[in-house]
C-alpha cells in the first residue's frame, strides 16, 4: 500500500493581515502533481485543514476544489481526511456521505457507538484507522487499541494498517510551535502543545504499521524503535520560526508487520518567511540596511529581528514598509529583543529558598534585567501592594 501523508494545511490563515489564498492554492496545485507522478492507493490529510473552526465560505470551496482536481489527478485513490484541533468536527462530517461518491471519507469526531465508521478499508491494499482530533476528557480510555483489534479480526489477509492521529506525542520536536507549556511537574517530555497534551506511544496501542500524527509542525520520526511513527509537518510555514524544510511524505508498506519505506517530498513555498539578519539580531540601522538590499523581485515575507537599547523609534514600522513599497517582499514585524547590560549569572533557588526570599529583593533584581530603575517611589507602592495583598489574605 502507498500513501500520501500530509496534515496540517491551515487554510484561511493570514499572516500579519496578509491574505495567503494564492500560496495556499499553489500548495494544493503541488499536492495534484505529486499525486499524478506517485499514484498512491490513499492520501491521507492528517487534521488542521483550516486555521479556523469557522472558515469562510471561500475558503471552504477552495478546499473541496481542491480535492476534486486531487481525486481527478487519480481516480482509483482513496482519501482520507480527518478534523485536527484548529477544525471544526461536525464540518467534517456533514458531507461525509456524498464525499464517499468520490471515495473521499471524512472524519470530524468520535462516536464510540460507530467506531467501524473510523476504519476505512482499501479494497486488497490495506486498512486505515482514522482518528481525528478529540479533546483529552473525551477521549474513550482504551480506543486506539480497539480500533485497531477490529482491524486485526478483518484483516486475514494480512494487509498493511495504517492508524492516524492529531495529537502531541512524547518526544517530538515542537520547533516553531509559539503556545507551548511546561505540563506540571512531569518529565522533561511532558508538554502541552497548541493546547493539547501530550501522548505516550504506548497509549497508541499496538498493531499499526504506520502511525500517521498530524499537529506537530516540522516533518519528523518519533522513536518507535520499528521508524514507523511520523509526524509530516506543515507543506508551508505557518510562523517565521519554522525555519526548516516543508514537505509531504510518501510512504510505502509491502505487508502487515513490514516495515515502512518513507521518501519526502519537499515543497517550496511560493512565498518564503524570511528573517533578516539570518542569525542573531541587527541595530536598527543594520536591519533597515539588509531590508534595503533585499532583492526587488523575490516574493517573500520579512520580519526583523533588531536589538535595542531602550525603545525602537515611533516610525520604525512606517519606515520599514516605505522601504518594501517598490519590492515584491512584504514586510511583517520587527521582532525588538532588548539590548542586555552588565547581565547576572541567574540565581537559582530551590522553593523553599524562593519562599523565603524577600520579595522586594526579588523584584529588585528583575527590574535591574529590565534595565528599570527600581527607586524608593517603586519600592513603596511595592511594600503597599504587598500589604493590601497580605490583608486580603486574612480576610479569606
Amino acid at each position: 500500500m502507498k500513501i500520501l501523508h500530509t496534515s496540517d494545511w491551515h487554510l484561511g490563515q493570514t499572516l500579519y493581515n496578509y491574505d495567503r489564498t494564492e500560496e495556499q492554492m499553489a500548495m494544493m496545485i503541488e499536492m495534484v502533481k505529486i499525486v499524478k507522478a506517485h499514484k498512491p492507493d490513499v492520501f491521507l490529510l492528517c487534521g488542521d485543514v483550516y486555521h479556523s473552526p469557522q472558515p469562510s465560505a471561500t475558503v471552504q470551496t477552495m478546499f473541496t476544489n481542491a480535492l476534486v482536481e486531487i481525486h481527478n489527478a487519480n481516480p482509483e485513490m482513496t482519501m482520507v481526511v480527518t478534523a485536527g484541533n484548529h477544525d471544526s468536527g461536525t464540518k467534517h462530517d456533514i458531507f461525509r456521505t456524498p464525499w464517499k461518491a468520490m471515495k473521499v471519507y471524512t472524519v470530524g469526531s468520535i462516536d464510540a457507538s460507530q467506531k467501524d465508521e473510523m476504519i476505512v478499508e482499501i479494497p486488497g491494499k490495506g486498512y486505515v484507522v482514522a482518528v481525528p482530533y478529540v479533546n483529552e476528557r473525551n477521549l474513550p480510555r482504551g480506543l486506539f487499541q480497539e480500533l485497531l483489534d477490529i482491524v486485526e479480526e478483518k484483516n486475514a489477509d494480512n494487509l498493511p494498517v495504517v492508524m492516524t492521529a492529531h495529537t502531541t506525542v512524547r518526544g517530538c520536536d515542537f520547533a516553531g510551535h509559539e503556545n507551548v507549556v511546561r505540563q506540571g511537574c512531569g518529565t522533561a517530555d511532558d508538554y502541552t502543545v497548541g493546547g493539547i497534551d501530550s501522548y505516550d506511544l504506548d497509549d497508541m496501542g499496538t498493531g499499526y504499521d504506520y502511525l500517521a500524527l498530524g499537529h506537530i509542525h516540522h516533518g519528523q520520526f518519533i522513536h518507535s524503535g520499528r521508524h514507523n511513527v511520523r509526524y509530516c509537518g506543515t507543506p508551508i510555514p505557518v510562523s517565521f520560526d519554522e525555519n526548516y524544510k516543508h514537505s509531504v511524505s510518501i510512504v510505502e508498506i509491502a505487508e502487515h508487520g513490514g516495515k515502512p519505506m518513507v521518501e519526502e517530498i519537499e515543497i517550496k513555498p511560493y512565498r518564503p518567511l524570511v528573517t533578516l539578519p539570518t542569525k542573531g539580531v541587527a541595530t536598527w540601522e543594520y536591519a533597515k540596511e539588509l531590508l534595503e538590499n533585499y532583492p526587488n523581485d523575490i516574493e517573500a515575507y520579512i520580519r526583523l529581528n533588531v536589538e535595542v537599547d531602550d525603545f525602537l523609534p515611533v516610525e520604525a514600522n512606517a519606515e520599514a514598509l516605505m522601504i518594501c513599497e517598490e519590492k515584491r517582499c512584504r514586510f511583517c514585524v520587527i521582532n525588538s529583543r532588548r539590548l542586555k547590560k552588565n547581565c547576572r549569572e541567574a540565581k537559582v533557588m530551590s522553593v523553599e529558598e524562593f519562599k523565603t526570599e524577600d520579595p522586594i529583593a526579588i523584584a529588585e533584581r528583575y527590574a535591574e534585567d529590565l534595565g528599570i530603575k527600581f527607586d524608593n517611589d517603586m519600592k513603596h507602592m511595592f511594600r503597599e501592594t504587598l500589604a493590601a495583598l497580605s490583608g486580603d489574605e486574612e480576610r479569606m
